[in-house]
């Protein structure tokens, strides 16, 4: 059984991990540039997302709904991290 403590450090060094993706293509590519600000919204929401999923998943223990409940922080998570990459909806979180 994992602990609460060791769950908390898996999700932070998940959300590390998955940000060192952009970072290292910087290094070889001009195609990702990210600025201080970019790494900053996407931590935190890639921190939001993982601890929502986390409260929601102890919290909803054998529920039929646990399923729902996570896919639709996961869908919400995609549509967000969509429109902050591309606008996909115009809208002023974009800079449409």
């Amino acid at each position: 059984m994992i602990t609460l403590d060791k769950r908390l450090g898996l999700i932070l060094l998940g959300s590390v991990s998955l940000l060192l993706i952009p970072l290292i293509a910087m290094q070889f590519t001009a195609e990702v540039n990210w600025n201080l600000f970019d790494f900053i919204v996407a931590g935190i929401l890639l921190l939001s997302v993982a601890f929502l999923g986390e409260l929601s998943w102890r919290k909803l223990k054998n529920s039929p709904y646990r399923t729902l409940v996570l896919l639709g922080i996961f869908l919400l998570f995609v549509l967000i991290w969509a429109e902050l990459a591309v606008g996909i909806f115009g809208s002023p979180l974009a800079g449409s």
